[in-house]
């Protein structure tokens, strides 16, 4: 089975990286860009058939290593 985790910023939470991303973009030439939040995507294979077997695995890596959950979100999406 195979899934992916989506992991972004709180809001309020501050983003050196999102800042950075912004300013680079507008060195570039590209105006217009408001804000900017960088997060990350897990892409995860699992050996397990079972969907909510599965997710409840998932909750469990993001809640132990995967995701800060002081100041991070995270999303599950199982894709089959």
């Amino acid at each position: 089975m195979k899934a992916n985790i989506k992991i972004t910023l709180k809001n309020g939470v501050l983003d050196p990286q999102g800042k950075a991303i912004s300013h680079a973009l507008e060195a570039l030439g590209f105006s217009g860009v408001d804000s900017v939040r960088q997060g990350k995507l897990i892409e995860i294979e699992l050996a397990e058939s079972d969907a909510d077997r599965a997710r409840q695995s998932l909750d469990d890596m993001c809640r132990r290593l995967l995701a800060n959950t002081v100041i991070e979100n995270y999303e599950i999406e199982i894709l089959g």
